[in-house]
């Protein structure tokens, strides 16, 4: 396989298809008028949501935590110049978990919009299937009860 490396692993649960493809129910058996059904909800991305919601909270008392175990070091270091540095990584630490918090925080945001935003069209294509008129079996099969016979 060319390409990207690592697509190929991607591609194996569901056999030739990409790791996000969704089987319809009663399989794979033909291309036509079997119909089956593709289920999605918004559940996955209100649990990826959900996930990163708990990172932000886990994240909360990190920066406090981090401050607590620099307290005792300073103390009584003198000018030992390794330790001089250690305010430096500190702040640059303390830095990048806020950022990885404010991330957090707006993907949640973005996730929760997306499962609103999905529910939303699934509703819109439902309802407009729902219009569509098919006749029953029989004489004139497939013909919709709008046309003349």
């Amino acid at each position: 396989m060319s390409g990207v490396s690592g697509v190929g692993v991607l591609a194996q649960p569901g056999g030739d298809r990409p790791w996000w493809w969704v089987e319809p129910r009663g399989g794979t058996e033909g291309s036509g008028g079997g119909g089956g059904d593709l289920k999605h909800g918004d559940g996955p991305w209100l649990r990826a949501a959900g996930g990163a919601e708990g990172l932000v909270a886990h994240l909360g008392p990190v920066k406090a935590e981090l401050g607590r175990a620099h307290q005792g070091l300073t103390a009584g270091a003198g000018e030992l110049s390794a330790l001089a540095e250690l305010g430096t990584v500190r702040a640059s630490w303390e830095r990048r978990i806020e950022t990885a918090r404010d991330e957090c925080r707006s993907l949640a945001g973005k996730l929760r919009a997306v499962a609103v935003t999905q529910s939303e069209v699934n509703e819109a294509v439902k309802g407009s299937f729902d219009r569509v008129r098919v006749a029953g079996p029989g004489p004139g099969a497939g013909a919709t009860s709008d046309e003349k016979p």
